[in-house]
C-alpha cells in the first residue's frame, strides 16, 4: 500500500505553500512532517490524505494492489487534527458507536473496552462538550488510531495532553500502528514523532521568494 506524490504543490492566491513534492509514502513506515507554526505542514497533510486538493501535481494511491482515485482515499484514512470537529452533544458511547459504524474498529478490540482504553471510563455520564480539551483530544486520537485503516494521519497529536496523556499516546501508537502508513505533523516535538523513521521538512519544498 502506498501514496505517491508526483510534483505536488499547493498555493493560496499567488503564494505557494509548498511545491514540487515528489515522494512515495509506504505502508509499514512512519513519516514526520516538520515545520514551524504556519509553515504549511497541516496543508500538506490535508492534500496527501485527500481532504484537500492540490493546486498542481497528482496523487497516486494503491491499496492491496488496487489503484484508487483521490476521491476514494478517505475511506482508507483515519485522521486526527486539532481542527477536526467531534459531535460534542453526544455522550462518549454515542460518539464511539457513531464513528465505528463509519470506520471499522481494529479487530482485536471490543467497542465496550474503548472508554477504559481511552482512560475516559469515568466520563460516561457527561456530554463531550463538558470534557476538558485534553479529554477531547483523547477522543480524537482514539477514534483515529483505533480505526482499522491502512493510513493514519495525525496533526500535532499531543496538543492539549498533559504528561499522563502523552504517555498514553505513546503507548497507543506503539501498540496499534504496525503495518500501517503513519504520518504526523509536528513542530519538532520529539514526543509526537519519536517512532517516525522518515522525516520531511516542509521548508525543503517551499519555492524561493522572488525579489521584486
Amino acid at each position: 500500500m502506498h501514496i505517491r506524490a508526483e510534483h505536488i504543490g499547493k498555493r493560496f492566491n499567488k503564494e505557494w505553500i509548498f511545491r514540487d513534492l515528489n515522494y512515495q509514502f509506504e505502508s509499514g513506515k512512519s513519516y514526520a512532517i516538520l515545520g514551524s507554526n504556519g509553515s504549511g505542514k497541516s496543508t500538506l497533510l490535508q492534500v496527501i490524505s485527500g481532504y484537500a486538493r492540490s493546486s498542481e501535481g497528482e496523487l497516486h494511491v494503491q491499496v492491496k494492489g488496487k489503484k484508487l482515485s483521490v476521491e476514494q482515499l478517505f475511506r482508507h484514512v483515519s485522521l486526527a487534527t486539532p481542527y477536526l470537529g467531534i459531535y460534542e452533544d453526544y455522550y462518549l458511547p454515542e460518539m464511539l458507536e457513531f464513528h465505528f459504524n463509519l470506520k471499522p474498529l481494529k479487530k482485536d478490540i471490543n467497542i465496550k473496552q474503548l472508554p477504559e482504553l481511552l482512560q475516559l471510563g469515568h466520563a460516561l455520564n457527561r456530554p463531550i462538550k463538558q470534557f476538558s480539551s485534553g479529554m477531547k483530544q483523547r477522543v480524537r486520537l482514539g477514534l483515529a488510531i483505533l480505526s482499522d485503516t491502512p493510513f493514519l494521519f495525525l496533526d500535532e497529536p499531543t496538543s492539549n495532553l498533559d504528561a499522563t496523556g502523552k504517555a498514553w499516546y505513546a503507548d497507543l501508537i506503539q501498540q496499534h500502528t504496525q503495518d500501517r502508513m503513519v504520518m504526523v505533523c509536528s513542530n519538532h516535538q520529539e514526543e509526537e514523532i519519536f517512532f517516525c523513521n522518515q522525516r520531511l521538512e516542509i521548508a525543503d519544498y517551499k519555492p524561493p521568494i522572488k525579489s521584486k
